[in-house]
């Protein structure tokens, strides 16, 4: 037995990250942000963005204006981002290594998505690629008060399966969610080494 299926045993809940995680999405964000800062007259390099995958839009906005030292309609950049992401959300596909441990757990054990996005794209892209059923309940941003890496969204997707913290297995691809499953004293696994792990089977 792995330590994976030793963890994968042993917790009660599981609770996955969406973006990067359970669907390959960093991508389809990254262009919808060089579309969405270009509609204000910025340019941001696809690179920029995969720094910081996993931010929240706001923390996103925040760096960006403190980096460039201009002030930005939050509003408008937001719906521009959106809005470019819902137009190509067909396109969205899931990271096998990760949604295969969701279909393997269903119906077996409590299971949450817990994502620092909105919830109309976040639901967009779990209902595109096929995943929505899986799980139990899905928290997003627009549920909690404070992003990641507080633990808010992994302590209200434990309150909602109704299992303790300690009890809950989290998977997370970003520094600040990992750091956020931390913060909630769960269990988490940096999804980043299995999806190393299948790519080289290929």
């Amino acid at each position: 037995m792995t330590a994976l299926d030793d963890l994968l045993e042993t917790a009660q809940a599981l609770i996955f990250d969406c973006d990067g995680t359970l669907l390959a999405t960093p991508d389809l964000y990254a262009g919808a942000w060089q579309a969405a800062f270009a509609s204000a007259g910025q340019d941001m390099a696809a690179g920029w963005y995969h720094e910081r995958a996993g931010m929240s839009e706001h923390v996103l906005l925040d760096e960006f204006e403190k980096e460039r030292s201009v002030i930005l309609d939050w509003e408008h950049v937001v719906l521009a981002m959106r809005s470019a992401v819902l137009q190509r959300i067909g396109a969205v596909r899931e990271i096998s290594a990760v949604a295969g441990i969701a279909r393997r757990f269903e119906g077996q054990k409590p299971m949450a998505v817990a994502s620092g996005g909105p919830r109309e794209i976040v639901t967009a892209s779990l209902e595109s690629a096929g995943l929505m059923p899986l799980f139990h309940t899905v928290v997003t941003m627009d549920d909690v008060a404070n992003a990641k890496p507080a633990p808010d969204l992994f302590l209200e997707a434990a309150h909602r399966l109704g299992t303790a913290p300690a009890d809950c297995l989290v998977f997370e691809d970003s520094r600040q969610g990992i750091q956020a499953a931390r913060n909630a004293e769960m269990r988490v696994i940096d999804v980043n080494a299995l999806i190393a792990d299948e790519a080289a089977t290929f």
